[in-house]
């Protein structure tokens, strides 16, 4: 195929050369009907590029086939068999993927620490989950991904599985051996499922971490808003081989996906792919190079310490995407939390992650020396300012162990049983009828149907005084928790 090529974009540009105009939706007509100030922000033109996939910018039938042959570009632009773009993000994505590969089946195999959208996706389709022990960090206050050991270890406890899904690169930007652990679902003759969300940028250059199909995943979803060009909610799942059927997994989407999906995310995705192939390497290239000179620099400024080695280390992650910067602030007395607020306030910076100890700088493909001077700059001005900070709360991390709730009912079960709220000093012991996760990164501290303890409890209720944001429990307060009623 023609990797030059952009069907959804040269469709959009014949669209508006032909002069065409559509009495169905959208009922702005391209524009026409929204106001000077809504059009002075947002811009005229993102209404001109919002119509209907079919019925519009395609005949009713699709007959032109614009989103296949996009599709079938990025395909063949990445390795895969099979490539399907979404509108909903990753988040819907990866529930596609688990209802075409666990639905209906024994269960999935899966890291505790997934990202919520996963667990969402056990409520939804009723999955099992038969955890894979994490492996947790006592000293960073973190888990690392999986290995090959202790996936096999799970496949030892249920062999019944319908298949393994793992999440990577996680948030943190640390990576699992893909290859190794598909090799040991394939030598069970089970699919292994990806998440690979952070991960949209890694078929593009060599010298970043594997891209799961080259390891030999059965299905990869990424998110191309993440660290690739696509708007917000872009993703895609690819899949190769013929442990899952691909049909089927298209139909799973299908079943999740909008009937009315945005033009603008199927077009942006097709023309980023085709920016990927033309320029990717360069782009990448420098983006390597800047990442590696802005972790030495920062490194240098007194009180933060990029962590690298620590996350590498034997029995921790098998591979780092380095474009992912993790500064730890703890050296300067605060929380992670005081600093990505102080950051926001003074110098207008945002950062992707805030923990008790940490922020996170995820550098892209778009960024520059001029940006990242500007990153630096904030930063310098941080170390120096950190004195003058309040001494943060106290977040009262628990063990391993303490971290680790039992599982007594399915999530689905659970979220959708009879409930009450009861208060955080009688929680202890019942069994949560929510998931309750510090975001970011997203990782569920309780999963619907486990059991809570004390621990985990101070956990998130000393977090939330310090400044961690949970998004989810019905009592934003958390003086009460929302349970399985007795």
């Amino acid at each position: 195929m023609n990797q030059e090529n952009a069907p959804l974009l040269q469709a959009l540009e014949d669209y508006r050369r032909k002069d065409r105009y559509g009495f169905t939706p959208p009922g702005h007509r391209q524009g026409r009907g929204i106001d000077d100030y809504t059009k002075e922000i947002l811009g005229a033109e993102t209404f001109a590029a919002d119509m209907l996939v079919s019925g519009g910018l395609d005949d009713r039938h699709s007959s032109q086939g614009y989103l296949a042959d996009a599709e079938a570009l990025m395909a063949e632009a990445v390795g895969a068999d099979a490539v399907f773009f979404s509108t909903c993000g990753s988040s819907l994505s990866v529930k596609a993927a688990m209802l075409a590969v666990g639905g209906g089946q024994n269960g999935l195999l899966i890291p505790r620490d997934v990202h919520k959208s996963v667990v969402a996706g056990l409520i939804f389709t009723g999955v099992e989950p038969r955890w894979i022990e994490p492996r947790w960090d006592e000293e960073l206050n973190l888990t690392h991904p999986p290995s090959p050991e202790s996936v096999a270890e799970a496949w030892e406890r249920h062999p019944d599985a319908a298949g393994a899904l793992i999440v990577s690169p996680t948030p943190y930007g640390t990576c699992a051996d893909i290859a190794g652990i598909a090799e040991v679902c394939h030598d069970r003759g089970k699919p292994l499922i990806i998440d690979e969300a952070w991960g949209a940028h890694l078929p593009f250059h060599p010298d970043l971490p594997t891209w799961a199909m080259n390891a030999g995943a059965d299905v990869c979803v990424t998110s191309v808003h993440k660290m690739g060009g696509g708007y917000e909610q872009g993703s895609m799942i690819h899949s190769q081989g013929d442990l899952v059927d691909a049909r089927h997994l298209a139909a799973c989407a299908d079943l999740l996906m909008t009937t009315s999906p945005n033009l603008m995310l199927y077009a942006a995705m097709d023309g980023w792919r085709r920016h990927m192939v033309a320029d990717g390497h360069e782009l990448l290239s420098r983006s390597l190079d800047l990442a590696r000179s802005v972790r030495t620099r920062v490194e240098e400024l007194p009180g933060l310490h990029v962590l690298e080695d620590e996350l590498l280390a034997k029995e921790s992650s098998h591979d780092l995407d380095r474009m992912q910067v993790l500064i730890d602030v703890s050296e300067l007395g605060i929380s992670g939390y005081q600093a990505a607020d102080w950051l926001r306030e003074e110098h207008r910076i945002d950062v992707g992650l805030s923990d008790h100890r940490r922020i996170l700088a995820t550098l892209s493909f778009a960024d520059t020396e001029e940006t990242a001077q500007r990153l630096l700059t904030a930063l310098a001005a941080l170390s120096d300012a950190a004195e003058t900070f309040d001494e943060p709360s106290l977040v009262r991390i628990p063990s391993p162990r303490g971290l680790d709730l039992e599982m007594v009912m399915l999530p689905r079960d659970a979220f959708f049983a009879a409930v009450e709220h009861v208060p955080a000093d009688q929680a202890a012991g019942r069994i949560a009828a929510e998931q309750i996760t510090p975001y970011p990164p997203g990782i569920p501290a309780v999963v619907p149907g486990e059991r809570l303890n004390k621990d985990v409890i101070e956990y998130l209720r000393s977090g939330l005084d310090a400044g961690m944001v949970l998004p989810d429990p019905a009592d934003q307060s958390l003086k009460t928790f929302r349970v399985v009623r007795e």
